[in-house]
């Protein structure tokens, strides 16, 4: 997806109206839950992983394969686990948007992009990643094709068309034609292609574009036959749709956590992006108790066991809506935190772990991070992938604590707790603009016995909190 429009739309109808509803546990909503549970067998790796999205073209000066590989190492010792690559296919040019086109219009679905250098080169950097014990996971982009895609003139009859017989776009994605599902050939020429990258190159898994775009059914039955080749699969949706994580996919993206973010941050006073018009978005007044009533809803909406992947930007966020300074300000490094000790899978893009504050081209070459180290950034995110690799309470999943939450005084001040056996987590954040008081309004956490994750000294839950502050206490 490339357009914050078209993400925008499609989530504000799973945003809930929270200002000024009293704070309720996250847990009170264990009853009220789906009962079912996902059918999909999530890989027990993918548990307490980190994911990071690689946008391959921007990564080097280069942006070839070869060059990123020299990076692997480093992602190491950062923490990643799972490694998602933007599409790595050719990209068409008729139509071409910009001089290097987009990503997501794919020429050919079982070749590498030359512009990254050869699919011989791509499957030596993915052994390396499983050397280093990370997996790999392709950018897929199964609604729709770059409009000099083979399959055009190879297979017309996959394609839709309008009453006149042309083939169309969607949005406006003027250089894309969308696939016809109800072709029962498409749907195989698809899933064949998929599986060439699990048997030819050996990849992970999938995240997949617009996947709500795409047939429910039709993803049903790509799970089963993909996971039929790679047994330990692994599919990241690009939607936040219940029904796709029921049967298809181990994971959904939280859009709808994503625009809350944004919503308290702008409400905080700390939402500073404008587009290339001057204009800057308005939003509706959240605060941090909102986080609450999201959680109940999706506790109730998804089927257990899902995961829901937590982010803070991303390829879209960056290019379209903003970095994460402008559109968070100070309060940053607090909801980066949310996106660890939340239910779910925590998320970095490409030059987050920098403090990377501009927003990449999308259609051209633009110029690489600056990966120097040391750096406060890796420092603090190598530190949050540590703790999500050694808390059994944040593991995803059921397999992870339930969020027990602390209403205080302040709607801007949010804790919670989340224990599983012997880990426990406590999480305190200010998302307001002032100096607040931290005063429960009933049970608080009891930190006697915990240490202060970031400093390592003894807990203690201080009398106040400065915003943007946060406090990560374990045991």
């Amino acid at each position: 997806m490339r357009y914050s429009a078209i993400i925008l739309a499609t989530t504000a109808a799973l945003m809930l109206p929270t200002v000024g509803c009293k704070p309720r546990s996250a847990q009170a909503a264990t009853d009220e839950r789906d009962s079912t549970y996902t059918t999909v067998t999530h890989p027990e790796w993918s548990r307490n992983a980190v994911i990071y999205e690689v946008n391959l073209r921007q990564y080097t000066d280069s942006g070839t394969i070869n060059a990123f590989a020299s990076h692997l190492p480093r992602l190491k010792d950062l923490g990643v686990d799972i490694l998602w690559f933007m599409p790595v296919n050719p990209i068409s040019v008729k139509d071409r948007k910009g001089t290097l086109g987009s990503y997501y219009a794919v020429a050919d679905y079982t070749a590498f992009n030359p512009e990254f250098g050869t699919i011989s080169q791509f499957k030596e950097a993915v052994d390396k990643a499983h050397a280093l014990g990370m997996k790999v996971i392709l950018d897929w982009v199964p609604n729709h094709s770059g409009r000099d895609n083979r399959w055009v003139t190879e297979h017309p009859d996959w394609y839709e068309t309008d009453s006149l017989g042309n083939m169309q776009g969607l949005y406006d994605w003027t250089d894309v034609y969308v696939f016809d599902y109800s072709n029962p050939e498409m749907r195989k020429g698809m899933i064949d292609a998929m599986k060439f990258w699990l048997t030819e190159v050996g990849v992970d898994g999938f995240r997949c574009d617009v996947a709500m775009e795409v047939p429910t059914d039709f993803w049903n039955d790509a799970r089963k036959e993909l996971q039929a080749v790679k047994p330990d699969l692994f599919m990241l949706a690009e939607a936040s749709v219940p029904e796709l994580e029921k049967h298809a996919f181990d994971m959904a993206y939280n859009w709808p956590m994503k625009d809350l973010f944004s919503e308290i941050a702008a409400t905080s006073g700390q939402y500073s992006f404008t587009n290339d018009k001057g204009e800057t978005r308005t939003f509706p007044s959240r605060r941090a108790i909102a986080i609450d009533s999201l959680l109940a809803a999706q506790a109730k909406d998804y089927p257990r066991d899902s995961y829901m992947m937590n982010m803070i930007t991303n390829h879209d966020l960056n290019s379209w809506e903003g970095t994460e300074f402008r559109r968070l300000g100070k309060l940053v490094p607090a909801f980066a935190v949310l996106t660890y000790t939340l239910p779910g899978m925590p998320m970095l893009y490409t030059g987050q772990e920098t403090g990377l504050d501009r927003a990449f081209e999308f259609f051209e070459k633009d110029t690489a991070p600056d990966w120097t180290l040391p750096n406060k950034h890796f420092d603090f995110y190598k530190k949050l992938n540590a703790l999500k690799h050694s808390q059994k309470a944040l593991l995803a999943g059921t397999e992870g604590g339930e969020v027990v939450s602390y209403p205080t005084t302040s709607p801007d001040i949010y804790a919670f707790s989340r224990e599983r056996d012997d880990s426990h987590v406590v999480t305190i954040v200010n998302l307001g603009s002032t100096d607040t008081p931290i005063e429960f309004t009933g049970a608080k956490p009891d930190v006697k016995g915990y240490t202060d994750y970031f400093s390592g000294t003894e807990a203690e839950i201080p009398a106040s909190l400065a915003p943007g502050r946060f406090i990560v206490f374990v045991k």
